[in-house]
């Protein structure tokens, strides 16, 4: 808590914000717990993390890293599983609006943000966008994870959507695979995308093949 709090306040300061210490200090323990809300199996604070570290570790690859790392923060900021598709990312680059006006990031700074948070849901990065490719790489990492780990994360998705009977769970679950195995890259920054893309491209296909569908 104390180390995202920090990364929270580093990546305020660093996109120019105005408000007072404790202003975004209350404002970061706001958005965290939201990533505690015990219905987040996967979608959680560890998850936030990791998009956090794959951010940091490769920020010499983005424009703007101090907002790339503020999307990371509010790209699943809302997460219900019931909700249609795109709606969390919509919701969630909303809140965002509302809360980084409030701590006096500048309104086209804020509007990068939310429209970083909208790449999220689709994963589809135009060319030559640098600060997209790097969140949605850091979002998409979890795939391309050695065998066991991808199959924890898959699982943990299974969880949050427990609410759902198993052949719809398998069909939209197959759709979204589908959907990611279709992109022309899953990932864009050279360094990962020479590392992760086999891997995760063979992990969609072997889950695919697990739920009885075809590639």
């Amino acid at each position: 808590m104390t180390a995202l709090i920090d990364d929270w306040r580093d990546a305020v300061r660093d996109s120019g914000a105005t408000a007072d210490g404790d202003t975004v200090a209350a404002a970061g323990a706001e958005l965290i717990d939201r990533w505690r809300e015990p219905h987040r199996r996967y979608h959680d604070v560890a998850h936030l993390a990791a998009v956090l570290a794959v951010v940091r570790e490769h920020a010499e690859f983005a424009t703007r890293p101090a907002l790339v790392r503020l999307a990371a923060f509010w790209h699943d900021a809302v997460y219900d599983p019931a909700a249609g598709d795109g709606a969390n990312e919509r919701d969630s680059a909303e809140l965002a609006g509302r809360v980084l006006r409030r701590l006096g990031i500048a309104p086209t700074d804020v509007a990068e943000v939310q429209r970083l948070v909208l790449l999220t849901a689709g994963h589809a990065v135009p060319p030559g966008d640098r600060d997209g490719a790097l969140l949605c790489d850091a979002d998409l990492a979890v795939l391309a994870g050695p065998p066991a780990a991808y199959d924890a994360y898959a699982a943990a998705i299974r969880r949050e959507y427990a609410h759902v009977p198993d052949p719809a769970f398998r069909a939209g679950r197959a759709a979204v695979l589908r959907q990611l195995l279709a992109l022309p890259a899953l990932y864009r920054v050279p360094p990962l995308a020479g590392r992760w893309e086999r891997p995760a491209r063979a992990n969609l296909a072997r889950e695919l093949a697990a739920l009885g569908e075809a590639p």
